[in-house]
């Protein structure tokens, strides 16, 4: 784990309380859940710096039983084998590859291409899924304040039209050796972008996980 440890113990008393709080009926046994989450609240108010009223009220906002979130990123490559990144506009402009929160009722290749579509214009077809990587175990920044799964999957352009959006202000195609340095950690590392050209140029690589 490359994240600290009181980040983790927030996560899993948030985890423990949120489920809690879902199938507890004794009023007693929710006013200790209840206790924890705002345990799990000041622990990562202390560690990170932040409100702990703004994250109160972040972890009083989720319920049913605690699972990690679900992010999908799309690694797009053109004829010449570049690969297609995104300037954020929520991340001071900083490049990444198309991606985001998975949506309800879309299967995650379809999310891919849906967040694809939305953020570049392009229309693409999800072809393969390569690596499912916990978050925690790679080295983002900043950290997420809740459990997430990434999954990176390839895809081929089938038709559309670069454009812009309300999340993005510039689209372009990279080669391996111009990928630019001021990148959205948040969102893919400089490691990931490099796989992903490996599985785009050697399709037999078996898929990375964890």
């Amino acid at each position: 784990m490359t994240e600290p440890a009181w980040l983790l113990w927030a996560r899993d008393i948030q985890a423990i309380s949120q489920t809690g709080l879902t199938y507890a009926k004794d009023p007693f046994d929710r006013e200790r859940y209840e206790t924890l989450r705002k345990l799990a609240a000041h622990i990562m108010a202390t560690g990170c710096d932040d409100s702990e009223v703004k994250i109160a009220s972040l972890f009083a906002g989720q319920q049913g039983y605690a699972t990690p979130k679900l992010e999908v990123r799309a690694g797009i490559f053109d004829e010449q084998g570049r690969i297609l990144m995104v300037r954020e506009i929520l991340d001071k402009n900083r490049w990444t590859i198309p991606g985001g929160w998975a949506d309800t009722n879309y299967t995650p290749a379809q999310n891919a291409a849906k967040e694809v579509f939305e953020e570049t214009g392009y229309e693409v077809r999800i072809t393969r899924l390569v690596m499912a990587l916990d978050r925690s175990t790679q080295q983002h920044m900043p950290p997420e304040p809740f459990s997430v799964t990434k999954l990176f999957f390839l895809g081929e352009i089938t038709g559309g039209q670069p454009a812009t959006s309300i999340e993005t202000s510039e689209i372009r195609f990279f080669a391996q050796n111009e990928i630019p340095a001021n990148l959205s950690e948040g969102r893919v590392l400089p490691g990931q972008i490099n796989k992903l050209f490996r599985f785009h140029t050697c399709p037999d690589l078996p898929a990375e996980f964890d």
